[in-house]
């Protein structure tokens, strides 16, 4: 018999997307394999560029509230909440401090049903599909709370300058109450079979690694940055709304691959309904805006904030007018995308939606 010839693994390129089953949103990946292996990986953007930085330049700053809310469906608080807190500096205004608390609400309900989303595509990917329905049907509890408080299951529309638009009387704070305590069994079966079960780890542990080092190289941010141990919590570090009154641990995992960033998520999840309950254990009375309308003078002001995949940057320049001469923001995405580079490397090309999809992109707000 002739001796077995070696295995020659072939190098090729295998383009993904823009439009692929394991995309949520349109982008192109060109992947450099060798056999089943990821050598290297080469992203590709654009495809859903919107205009939004031009468009609100057209808009005043009332208008842009919605704009900026239309900027991406799962962290569609975050966006108007972050242009606001930046609009009421340059105005020197400050809500009033029920607000402070009811704007923490509103955000701490968006972060939650945001994480399960990315938590059961996950599921999703690995196969592990009653895990995936199990998670969502979880969610739906958080998406019956905004239609009941805000009337929407995604755009709340909860803030505007000087405050916010809702208000929560007796009634449905003991609604909030009930339904977050509804949440908790679920949730902890879901977090015990992220942490146990053996299919699950076998897909995600020890995939998609970004060391703490390439981390903090690359500005990783939010749950990403905190699966690979580095706290840059902005509720933490540069604390803004009810937050310096409220108690709370950061959540870290030190394993730095895919596993960890999902149960940075899940475990943020607890820490969400923790954080909603003790705001309103301390609701204070009051009003919930002020009680005029804010003239913007001119000026600048910059602001921050911890949207669900993490530091959300906006920067706001007034002219005196009722528009504004230059809004930028910076979205958490946009730093995940160098981070793939490091994260793809060594996997298997069937682990490449599971590491894309634990950094939790969003690509409207990167394109936007």
């Amino acid at each position: 018999m002739k001796p077995k010839e070696k295995e020659i693994k072939k190098s090729y390129r295998a383009p993904i997307g823009p439009i692929h089953i394991a995309l949520e949103e349109p982008v192109y990946f060109k992947l450099d394999l060798q056999g089943e292996t990821v050598k290297g990986v080469d992203i590709l953007s654009g495809f859903v560029h919107r205009g939004m930085e031009a468009l609100v330049l057209r808009r005043n700053y009332l208008q842009n509230m919605i704009i900026t809310e239309r900027t991406c469906s799962l962290c569609s608080n975050n966006h108007p909440f972050t242009y606001i807190l930046a609009v009421e500096k340059i105005a020197d205004i400050t809500p009033p401090p029920r607000a402070q608390y009811l704007r923490v609400i509103a955000d701490e309900i968006k972060r939650a049903a945001s994480h399960l989303i990315n938590i059961s595509l996950q599921a999703h990917l690995i196969g592990f599909h009653s895990l995936m329905t199990q998670t969502m049907e979880t969610r739906e509890i958080l998406q019956d709370i905004k239609e009941t408080i805000w009337g929407n299951r995604m755009d709340l529309s909860a803030n505007t300058i000087g405050g916010v638009k809702y208000d929560l009387d007796q009634e449905r704070q003991k609604y909030l109450i009930k339904k977050l305590t509804q949440i908790r069994k679920p949730l902890k079966r879901v977090l015990n079979i992220f942490k146990t079960n053996s299919m699950v780890r076998l897909r995600t542990e020890g995939v998609g690694v970004i060391p703490k080092e390439d981390g903090l190289r690359l500005g990783i941010v939010g749950p990403c940055a905190r699966g690979s141990g580095i706290n840059n919590d902005i509720r933490d570090i540069n604390p803004y709304a009810a937050y310096p009154d409220l108690d709370f641990e950061v959540v870290l995992e030190h394993g730095c691959d895919v596993r960890s960033r999902t149960l940075v998520r899940v475990r943020e999840v607890y820490q969400a309904i923790n954080l909603v309950e003790q705001c309103l254990k301390k609701l204070p009375d009051g009003p919930v805006r002020t009680p005029n309308l804010p003239r913007i003078n001119e000026g600048e002001g910059v602001a921050r904030t911890e949207a669900p995949r993490g530091e959300l940057f906006y920067y706001v320049k007034s002219n005196g007018s009722d528009k504004p001469e230059r809004i930028k923001w910076r979205v958490p995405t946009y730093m995940h995308w160098e981070a793939l580079t490091v994260a793809m490397p060594g996997n298997k090309l069937a682990d490449t939606a599971v590491i894309f999809n634990s950094i939790d992109p969003c690509i409207s707000c990167t394109e936007r």
